[in-house]
């Protein structure tokens, strides 16, 4: 196995792109991206992030997002395999973290099965950088114990996330809740959060997190559906609920609603 840092013909690394500002990429990511022959890049990797890739890489971009029309997973898996066979040192370049909602395990697990040696190189999720852009913490001593990363999007034949039972928890253990992929299922979220969480519960949608088209809104739960449809807020966003974010919906007072353009 390659040594850590090391990127070898016949290797493939995951690589976390970060949020999107090309300024948060970790000195290990920047390194594997300017040794790839082959970037497979997600639809949510900005340009600025690519600008590291070195002279006549190649780069093939394998979208994946919610709500558009992605390549197939089995077909991204079947590249990465081909180009490490053919020599090339692979870099499967990911938005945000390989193992934070990016299928990063089920590619590991796949490389593996084949006898291809893989790194993963991580990267600053959006749900921490969403919220950090707007000078609040995911935890706090006086509102916060805790935080709880999870997906609003399930998987085709899944039930998905409890989020009533979820509810519950956050509300009894002081959790805040950082939703991804959430914006499309916001109706049934928010209906289901009301059972265990009070209506006042504020919260922040983040949308396109740390790039100069980031807008955010701040407003409660009970409010969730109606902010999004009057800001116009669509994916990729994350939603950050719990506590944390009421200091920063106090220093927006009298407004309801908190935009950037």
């Amino acid at each position: 196995m390659p040594t850590p840092s090391e990127f070898l013909p016949g290797t493939v690394a995951l690589v976390g792109a970060g949020p999107g500002d090309p300024e948060l990429l970790t000195l290990k990511a920047v390194k594997a991206i300017a040794s790839a022959t082959v970037l497979l890049v997600d639809d949510l990797v900005s340009d600025g992030v690519l600008a590291h890739a070195r002279p006549g890489a190649r780069i093939v971009h394998v979208g994946k997002r919610g709500g558009c029309k992605s390549t197939p997973q089995a077909f991204i898996e079947k590249l990465m395999v081909m180009a490490a066979r053919e020599g090339e040192m692979v870099v499967r370049l990911k938005g945000g973290d390989p193992f934070i909602f990016g299928r990063g395990g089920e590619e590991v697990e796949h490389l593996r099965a084949a006898g291809i040696e893989v790194q993963v190189v991580n990267g600053i999720t959006a749900g921490l950088a969403g919220l950090t852009t707007l000078g609040v913490p995911l935890t706090h001593r006086e509102h916060a114990h805790g935080v709880v990363f999870v997906t609003g999007h399930a998987k085709p034949g899944d039930s998905g996330t409890d989020w009533q039972a979820l509810a519950r928890t956050a509300h009894q253990a002081r959790l805040t809740l950082v939703i991804y992929m959430g914006v499309s299922s916001a109706a049934q979220i928010q209906r289901d959060l009301l059972t265990g969480l009070p209506a006042h519960t504020p919260l922040a949608i983040v949308q396109n997190a740390t790039l100069p088209s980031q807008r955010h809104a701040v407003s409660t739960l009970g409010e969730l559906r109606a902010t999004l449809d009057h800001e116009g807020l669509g994916s990729p966003a994350v939603i950050v609920v719990g506590d944390v974010v009421g200091g920063l919906a106090a220093l927006q007072a009298p407004d309801a609603l908190a935009r950037t353009a």
